[in-house]
């Protein structure tokens, strides 16, 4: 036993005192006072280059011992801070598992509140997804507004519409209520450009800088035509089309409506003339929320313009929904207002090929007008004048030669083209334009500025400075000197911006 003592003894004492003698000997480099006698026992014997020699050695191993002393205490700090880190990570996971028990937490009271107010009515929240059948409209039923408009509307008798009145006189007499009505000022022109939108697209976009009367010109046309519009202020956090048309709630089996909506179900009872304003449209994306718009009043059957409201049916429904699904009326319109400044999105290429754009950059000039009552008119009559514009005032040969080769020019000099959609707004546009007391080369002039050469926004500017001075020339040889001014004067801006 003695010899397994000794031998443990030995062999572990080699390692143990290895580590003991380099602790003695790392604490003896610190051993100061032997430094001291050192110097002491050798102050007389170094001549006077020995003690230079001798003070950079004392110089370099003191250096050098601060740099041990040194990086001692940075690695201790490092690992106290780390050290502290993790124990602050610790503390905010924990903080986190708080936070997620305090979710769930307030989402069982929310559950609990829920289930009090479906109790009201013997349910419990955990059966409704099993309902079926009667319960669920039991559960439904009644709560829509849009069932109570077919009640309101059930005993309608339409009024004595005015259909006698040809296009120029609603533009004359509508800029003269505004006047007299409204105190409010637009000149004819300005009328004339957003009546004969009506002929060309569903969706006119009145753009400007703010305060210019952008929506009073769109609410003034729902006083004349005796059906107030559907003001609808846009808001920031529209993304989709549920802004427009509400949603379906799974939980409570309710639809959730809007106030365009219920106007949009209104409409199919009567045969009045809508307008919708969508106020400060492009404060959100528009291609998000009305993106679905835009394809359904593209299709060329009106009854094909069907939006998809609810999955399913049910028997208490309202009268004008079928099989969940709601046809858009064909006597609205949809007006949008846009003020172009830092606090709004930019309006796509896909937004404004489908609109006909309107700019208001002036306010009007105060005149005096006889009292003039607003004019009762059902859509029919209003879109039949419209037509017969376009039937009587179609674009002339000539017009459109110049067109085909205004168009060839700005696709070599710019590499810019338009395709039928626009070309068909034209063939639109400016025939109604003429319609309401306007001419024919003003009409193209502004659909063509507003429409085509609003795309050169979209180049570089700097690059086409140079070629805009060409088709200015080229349009004063086609058209003559006098005309298109507001292509020309959109051109000089854009030059001006380079």
């Amino acid at each position: 036993m003695d010899t397994v003592f000794k031998f443990l003894f030995q062999f572990l004492g080699q390692f143990f005192g290895s580590i003991w003698n380099g602790i003695v000997s790392i604490l003896g480099a610190f051993n100061i006072p032997e430094y001291i006698s050192i110097i002491s026992r050798y102050t007389t014997k170094l001549g006077g280059l020995a003690w230079v020699v001798a003070i950079i050695a004392i110089i370099l191993l003191v250096a050098i011992i601060g740099l041990l002393v040194f990086l001692i205490v940075v690695s201790l700090k490092k690992f106290f801070r780390n050290k502290r880190a993790r124990k602050d990570t610790g503390s905010l996971v924990q903080e986190v598992q708080a936070l997620n028990r305090e979710v769930m937490r307030l989402n069982l009271e929310k559950d609990k509140i829920l289930s009090m107010k479906v109790s009201q009515i013997g349910l419990n929240p955990n059966e409704i997804s099993e309902l079926t059948g009667e319960e669920l409209e039991t559960l439904n039923g009644g709560e829509l507004k849009l069932t109570a408009l077919d009640e309101e509307w059930a005993d309608y008798q339409p009024p004595e519409y005015d259909n006698e009145i040809t296009l120029p006189e609603f533009c004359d007499r509508f800029r003269l209520f505004a006047c007299s009505r409204l105190g409010l000022y637009y000149d004819i022109s300005m009328i004339r450009r957003f009546v004969s939108a009506f002929a060309s697209t569903r969706l006119i976009v009145l753009q400007g800088i703010s305060g210019t009367g952008k929506t009073s010109l769109a609410y003034a046309f729902g006083k004349y035509v005796s059906n107030d519009s559907v003001i609808t202020p846009v808001q920031p956090s529209w993304r989709d089309r549920s802004e427009l048309f509400g949603y379906f709630n799974e939980f409570t089996k309710k639809y959730n409506e809007t106030e365009l909506l219920r106007a949009m179900y209104e409409a199919n009872y009567n045969e009045n003339v809508y307008l919708v304003i969508l106020d400060e449209m492009n404060i959100a994306r528009v291609e998000y929320y009305f993106a679905e718009m835009l394809s359904i009043l593209e299709m060329p059957r009106r009854d094909e313009w069907v939006v998809d409201l609810v999955p399913s049916q049910w028997k208490n429904d309202p009268k004008q929904l079928h099989k969940g699904k709601f046809t858009v009326p064909p006597n609205m319109w949809y007006c949008g207002t846009i003020n172009n400044d830092d606090s709004t999105f930019a309006v796509t290429d896909k937004v404004y090929d489908r609109a006909m754009p309107i700019n208001i950059d002036t306010k009007g000039v105060a005149f005096e007008a006889p009292d003039t009552p607003p004019v009762v008119i059902n859509y029919h009559h209003f879109e039949d004048i419209l037509n017969k514009a376009k039937a009587d005032n179609p674009v002339s040969d000539e017009i459109l030669n110049k067109l085909a080769l205004v168009d060839d020019y700005i696709i070599a000099h710019f590499r810019v083209a338009f395709g039928n959609r626009i070309m068909k707004q034209i063939k639109d546009y400016v025939p109604a334009y003429v319609g309401t007391g306007g001419t024919e080369i003003d009409g193209l002039d502004y659909i063509l500025a507003r429409k085509v050469l609003r795309k050169f926004e979209a180049l570089n500017l700097s690059y086409i400075r140079d070629e805009i001075d060409g088709l200015i020339a080229y349009m004063d040889e086609l058209f003559g000197e006098e005309n298109m001014g507001e292509c020309k004067d959109y051109l000089l801006m854009l030059k001006k911006l380079a």
